[in-house]
């Protein structure tokens, strides 16, 4: 055989080695992040759920999905260990860049209070629907379809 039947072959081999070499990095690193857990530390699972970590044990974790509210997960079913500033940011909508001057309303209450204060259901003025516009006017003058002044003369 020839070098060069045999260069398809070596050049698979090779890259299947650098392909399950960087999958195998890749586990490494995400098994040494879920080992740097720690009670108290926001967690997102691969599923997308946020969470803050109560217990660990050997193979699964104890997670606190909303306040008094646990659930017990496998270790491998966290996906990143987040930290506290973007946990806060994602779970709280905390910003820290934030102007603390900004207040946002809980509804649209607090939206409708100057109109209502300036003026009444009974001083608004009143819409007059019967009334013609111009448009509707123009409109009906070309009913015939032809332009103003045009004629049936050929």
């Amino acid at each position: 055989m020839s070098i060069v039947t045999l260069l398809p072959f070596i050049v698979l081999i090779g890259a299947m080695f650098l392909m399950t070499r960087s999958a195998k990095k890749k586990q490494q690193a995400a098994a040494q992040m879920r080992n740097e857990m720690q009670p108290g530390t926001g967690v997102r699972t691969i599923g997308g759920m946020y969470a803050t970590v109560k217990e660990i044990g050997d193979e699964t974790v104890l997670l606190e999905v909303a306040p008094g509210v646990h659930a017990v997960y496998a270790k491998n079913a966290i996906g990143a260990v987040l930290e506290d500033s973007e946990y806060n940011r994602i779970v709280h909508g905390d910003d820290e860049d934030s102007d603390s001057d900004t207040v946002v309303p809980d509804d649209a209450s607090s939206l409708t209070e100057a109109v209502e204060a300036t003026e009444t259901v009974e001083d608004a003025p009143k819409a007059d629907l019967t009334k013609k516009s111009d448009v509707t006017d123009a409109a009906e003058g070309q009913k015939d379809g032809k332009a103003d002044g045009e004629t049936d003369a050929k």
